[in-house]
């Protein structure tokens, strides 16, 4: 019976054949591989009391990379055949060029499976998720008479991979993904506010399905729209800020861990471009990207080349120790590759990546910090925002938030943007609570176009002089 490289299609890509095109490709490279991908996805979504929309997509294909020095050839198709796999490995060959190039080792086996293999397309019929859909409706409006709109999701995925690489490695991999948002406006006298709440991970959509779960989620959801009824508008000016544990992990993604990938380092554009063992935070400040962490939704068991996920260290004790790297990236920098080259699909190069970026946590008890804050901001919901790696500079905007005052917490605030940068910030940590704790699972990163899912965690986090932006 003939070996079939891409084993979930009926493709004709019979293994050798496919090792054959692919060392032809690399020969003289420094790295290559090809990447074969196929994904079903599923989401539906009830706004306003009726089934918004119920869509279904399924894609499949390859992308074969040939990599040497700083240069990468790379080729795509959602075609499986030995004619288009040829025509890819033509395409990428060109930029090995007259070669020279000393292939790179594949990586070390990998450890652990961190996620079942799991389909939660399969875990309900069509009919049982519009009928969940609806009876989360009815309950979020029953639940408050000034509920005016309620908005729910249910997603759930399947992406399966197998890579192949020229020494002949072939790893195989099954990724599940599943998610609950839900979005609540009310309304009184006149006034309108929303909140919103979502979680999931790499499990299966059962859990998300089960009353507990899925009340836990519109509840939050309907508290935070009734918090926003009553906020007022933020004060401007700089204060003292606790940022709230798990979900505002956010800021730390998008303000510390871009400046702390690779290629941003490589190339000298972050702004913790060569402080490499040098003190760039508080004593207290350790960040870790964990992509190791069960069934968690930035977890892989190896990222998209093929290295295992692992336990990568980047700030510890207010020390920068490490940088997040893909295989080339690393090597350009001769040190080794992390575990954090991933790309959005087969159609995409990897790049170094975030997984679940976390700040650990310290010794502070939350309701001390509290209590020691004379005068800021208690910030424990996040929104949007905006970051520069280039000098960390970063805009948050605050979807939930409370003005302190002698230690006391009062009035919620809206329209709060925590502006700053994230060197700075760093360093200006005071306090870490001893909860940490990750966030409920929604983070999903960009980076030059392409979208992964990620996860963040932090404690309660106080940072002295953050300048605020409001219209108070």
């Amino acid at each position: 019976m003939t070996h079939t490289f891409f084993q979930p299609f009926k493709a004709d890509l019979p293994f050798d054949a496919a090792l054959h095109v692919l060392r032809e490709a690399t020969d003289g490279a420094d790295d290559g591989e090809i990447f074969a991908e196929r994904k079903r996805a599923e989401m539906l979504s009830f706004d306003d009391g009726r089934l918004k929309m119920a869509s279904y997509d399924a894609s499949e294909g390859f992308g074969l990379r040939a990599v040497k020095g700083e240069v990468t050839g790379f080729a795509h198709s959602s075609d499986l055949c030995m004619a288009a796999l040829t025509r890819a490995a033509e395409t990428a060959r060109l930029a090995v060029g007259n070669g020279g190039g000393t292939l790179a080792m594949s990586p070390d086996a990998i450890k652990e499976r961190l996620y079942s293999d799991h389909d939660p397309l399969g875990d309900a019929e069509f009919p049982v998720k519009i009928d969940l859909l609806r009876e989360i409706d009815a309950y979020v409006r029953a639940a408050d008479s000034r509920v005016v709109q309620v908005s729910v999701s249910i997603a759930a995925s399947l992406q399966e991979i197998e890579i192949l690489r020229p020494d002949g490695t072939h790893l195989r991999d099954s990724r599940p993904m599943v998610r609950l948002n839900a979005s609540v406006s009310v309304e009184d006298k006149g006034r309108r506010e929303s909140g919103s709440h979502g979680g999931g991970g790499r499990f299966a959509l059962n859990g998300l399905m089960e009353r507990s779960s899925w009340k836990a989620t519109v509840d939050e959801a309907l508290r935070i729209a009734l918090v926003n009824l009553s906020a007022v508008p933020a004060k401007a000016g700089v204060q003292d800020v606790i940022l709230g544990p798990g979900w505002p992990g956010i800021l730390l993604h998008e303000a510390i861990g871009h400046g702390l990938e690779g290629d941003a380092n490589r190339k000298g554009v972050s702004v913790f471009a060569g402080l490499m063992g040098q003190k760039i935070a508080s004593d207290s400040v350790t960040v870790v990207d964990d992509g190791t962490i069960r069934d968690r939704r930035g977890s892989i068991s190896f990222d998209d080349e093929g290295t295992p996920s692992t336990r990568n260290v980047l700030i510890e004790d207010g020390v920068l120790v490490g940088f997040m790297q893909d295989r080339q990236n690393a090597r350009l920098m001769d040190v080794a590759p992390t575990g954090n080259g991933r790309r959005e699909s087969y159609a995409h190069v990897p790049m170094p990546r975030m997984t679940n970026t976390i700040m650990l946590g310290g010794q502070s008890d939350p309701k001390d910090m509290l209590a020691g804050l004379e005068d800021g901001i208690h910030a424990v919901g996040f929104g949007g925002g905006q970051v520069d790696i280039t000098n960390g500079k970063f805009v948050f905007s605050c979807t939930e938030a409370y003005q302190v005052k002698n230690g006391k917490v009062g009035t919620p605030v809206k329209g709060a943007t925590l502006i700053g940068d994230g060197a700075t910030a760093l360093r200006q940590i005071r306090a870490l609570g001893n909860d940490m704790a990750l966030d409920p699972g929604m983070g999903t990163c960009g980076k030059q176009g392409q979208w992964v899912p990620v996860g963040v965690g932090q404690p309660s986090v106080l940072i002295g002089g953050l300048t605020i932006g409001g219209s108070g």
